[in-house]
């Protein structure tokens, strides 16, 4: 059977899929210099390129490959496109607007080959095309002096994040994955645009939704509620939605308990591994996050479960080893 044939809606109301973990630490244990992250390619470029992670895709595309192969080796059931910002305003630090199409596009196709080497009849394989939220924010302003000001239009966004959407698609993503919302219009104009996309192609993407908490208030950055969030987004038709980053698994617990008391559709959660120490690192071990994660899958909170910053494949690893002994949380 095809992978194709698959219909990840309907496997979300057979089991807990994985989801994987951070790209970025992964990188970040390479320890990349300014030449690994040129290549041959940009060897010449005038603007340092050192922490442009998504440019690793077309300049070190078999150290990215890599990565993918060892999350899904974890057990990973879909992993995510390495194009966290791989918009033209993600890029426009880089000076790198006209290189949105190719890094989607490569890095999507990266995903899904590693995604096909180990899809099987029982156990397909997705790819997630990763749409973060930019630097910028649509609804406030950088300038506490000029609270009107803003540095990005809701229109600005809309066509920043339809350029990454239809390289996503044409690279071969099955899902689109819009995450670490910090601001829900910039979310909303990454949906608007799916939606664009979707109605102009005839098609039917399936979209997750991940929102990011600022603190313990349990309110996003632009200062929304978790209950406002979930409303103002609750006339698209979602896959999942549910929060990453933020916190470790034991700080994201109360809020996506509250979350699946709110609503029928699958829930998702991709906590940190743990907090940063004061060196800026984690040191949540795999055993410590997976003990954490059994209360959401005791309580039937989630039905998608990964890692965001600071974890590894060996805690995707110890996550992938004990979903299928859990009873399923009930959807729609």
């Amino acid at each position: 059977m095809k992978k194709d044939s698959y219909i990840i809606s309907d496997i979300l109301k057979q089991r807990v899929l994985v989801l994987d973990g951070a790209m970025g630490t992964m990188i970040q244990k390479l320890k990349f210099n300014e030449s690994d992250y040129r290549g041959n390619r940009f060897k010449n470029y005038n603007k340092p390129l050192k922490g442009n992670n998504d440019l690793l895709s077309i300049t070190q595309p078999n150290a990215i490959f890599t990565i993918h192969k060892e999350y899904l080796e974890a057990g990973a059931d879909i992993i995510e496109t390495n194009t966290f910002s791989s918009t033209s305003i993600g890029m426009a630090d880089y000076g790198m607007e006209s290189l949105v199409y190719e890094l989607n596009f490569e890095s999507a196709k990266l995903a899904k080959r590693a995604a096909k080497e180990f899809t099987l009849d029982n156990k397909p394989r997705f790819v997630a095309g990763s749409i973060g939220p930019t630097n910028k924010t649509a609804s406030m302003s950088p300038d506490v002096n000029n609270p009107g000001y803003r540095e990005v239009t809701f229109d600005d966004l809309v066509k920043s994040y339809s350029e990454q959407i239809e390289a996503l698609i044409e690279g071969g993503v099955d899902i689109l994955l819009v995450e670490t919302v910090f601001d829900t219009l910039n979310a909303k104009a990454a949906l608007f645009a799916i939606e664009k996309y979707n109605d102009k192609n005839s098609a039917n993407v399936p979209i997750m939704l991940s929102g990011t908490l600022t603190d313990a208030s349990g309110r996003t950055l632009s200062g929304q509620t978790l209950e406002a969030f979930m409303t103002s987004v609750s006339h698209i038709n979602l896959l999942s939605i549910g929060l990453n980053c933020s916190f470790g698994a034991e700080g994201l617990y109360p809020y996506i308990k509250k979350m699946s008391m709110i609503t029928e559709i699958p829930i998702s959660v991709f906590p940190n591994a743990g907090l940063p120490n004061q060196f800026g690192e984690y040191d949540q071990t795999s055993q410590q996050m997976q003990n954490l994660i059994k209360d959401f899958l005791e309580n039937n909170l989630v039905n998608i479960i990964g890692g965001c910053c600071g974890t590894t494949p060996d805690h995707i690893r110890l996550i992938a080893e004990i979903v299928d002994n859990y009873p399923i949380r009930k959807i729609n």
